[in-house]
C-alpha cells in the first residue's frame, strides 16, 4: 500500500512514539489527522521537511459518536494511546481495553483499510500486573471488532525524550543511589523509537501485515542492572546501585502512589517480576526488513544535560 496518498488518523500522535511516527507519515506525503484534547500541545508536530498534511483535531470525551466522526474518511487508523500509571481520570481498563475496542469498532464501521494497535510486550491476561492484563484485554477487544488489525508489542522504547533513561538520569542529579528492584535481574530488550516508528510504517505498507501480531525489541538483551550501569557510564557519574527486595519495593510504591506523577507504583513492581523480552514465537523488526538499533548507538545522542562536566554527546543525523 502506497502511504503517500493515504489519510491516516493517529490516536496518541502527540506522544513519544507518535511524534516520530507522525513526522514519517508527513514526510511520506500522507494526510495525518491527530486527535487531541489539547491541540495547542501539538505544535511540535509541524516540523520542517514534511510534504504531506499534519492536521491537529480537537476531540472531547471520545465517545462512540465522536470516534466515528474522527475516523470518517480515513484509510488507516493507528492507536498509540497508553498510560503507565492509573489516576482519577484514567484507568488501565478505560485506556488500554475499552478505548481500543471502541476505536476498532469505529474503524470497522467506517470501512478503514488498515488498523494498527500498539500494545506492549508482556501483555498477558494471566499477569499479576493490571497494566499487562489490560493490554491483553485491549488486544482481544481490537481483534473482536477488527479481526484484520495489526497488533504491535514493543519492549521498553528509548530515544530522545524517553521516559526511561531520562528518568533515571534525572535521579542521578538528586540521589547518590539508584534502586535495583528485585536485585535488578529483570531482563529487557529496549527498542529504539525510530525503529518502532519505521516498523509501524512497514505495517501500513506491507500486504502481509493485516491480522498479524509483531513483537518489537532491540538486538541485545540486558538486565535492569546492566542498563543502569550503561547509563552511568554514558553520563560519566558514579552512583551506588542498591538492591531493593520485592516486599520493600512494594511498600515504598504504596507510599509513592500518593505523589503526583508517582515514580513507582505497586503495579509496576508486579510488572518488573516478569522479563520484558521477545518470545521468539512472533515476527519482529527483522521480519519486516528493519535492523534493530542498539542502545549503545543512540544513548550518546540525547543525555547531554546529565553529563558530568558538561561533556556533550555526538548527535547523529542517521538516527532521527
Amino acid at each position: 500500500m502506497a502511504i503517500g496518498n493515504l489519510t491516516v488518523v493517529v490516536f496518541g500522535g502527540g506522544g513519544f512514539i507518535g511524534r516520530h511516527l507522525v513526522r514519517r507519515l508527513g514526510k511520506s506525503g500522507a494526510t495525518v489527522r491527530v486527535p487531541s484534547r489539547h491541540v495547542s500541545r501539538l505544535g511540535h508536530l509541524r516540523t520542517a521537511g514534511v510534504v504531506g498534511q499534519i492536521v491537529p483535531e480537537i476531540v472531547g470525551s471520545l465517545d462512540d459518536a465522536e470516534l466515528a466522526a474522527t475516523i470518517q474518511g480515513a484509510d488507516v487508523v493507528i492507536n498509540l494511546v497508553g498510560i503507565l500509571a492509573e489516576n482519577r481520570s484514567n484507568s488501565f481498563d478505560r485506556i488500554h481495553a475499552v478505548l481500543p475496542g471502541q476505536i476498532a469498532a469505529a474503524a470497522a464501521a467506517a470501512g478503514v483499510k488498515r488498523l494498527i494497535h500498539v500494545s506492549a510486550l508482556g501483555a498477558d491476561p494471566a499477569s499479576s500486573s493490571a497494566y499487562a492484563r489490560s493490554k491483553a484485554a485491549g488486544e482481544q477487544a481490537v481483534r473482536d471488532a477488527f479481526p484484520q488489525a495489526t497488533i504491535i508489542r514493543p519492549s521498553i522504547v528509548f530515544g530522545p525524550e524517553d521516559g526511561f533513561f531520562n528518568r533515571f538520569a534525572a535521579m542521578t542529579m538528586i540521589s547518590p543511589v539508584l534502586p535495583l528492584i528485585g536485585g535488578g535481574l529483570t531482563r529487557f530488550q529496549p527498542v529504539y523509537v525510530g525503529d518502532v516508528a519505521d516498523g509501524i510504517m512497514a505495517a501500513i505498507a506491507r500486504p502481509e501485515a493485516p491480522g498479524k501480531l509483531y513483537e518489537f525489541g532491540g538486538p541485545i538483551t540486558y538486565s535492569f542492572k546492566e542498563l543502569m550501569e550503561l547509563l552511568l557510564a554514558e553520563i560519566g557519574v558514579q552512583r551506588l546501585l542498591v538492591s531493593i527486595p520485592w516486599g520493600i519495593a512494594r511498600l515504598q510504591a504504596a507510599v509513592a502512589e500518593f505523589l503526583p506523577g508517582p515514580p513507582l507504583t505497586r503495579d509496576q513492581v508486579e510488572l518488573l517480576k516478569s522479563d520484558n523480552v521477545l518470545s521468539g514465537s512472533a515476527p519482529g523488526l527483522a521480519d519486516i526488513a528493519i535492523q534493530p538499533t542498539a542502545v549503545e548507538l543512540i544513548l550518546p545522542t540525547y543525555l547531554d544535560r546529565f553529563r558530568k562536566g558538561g561533556r556533550t554527546g555526538q548527535r547523529s543525523k542517521a538516527y532521527p
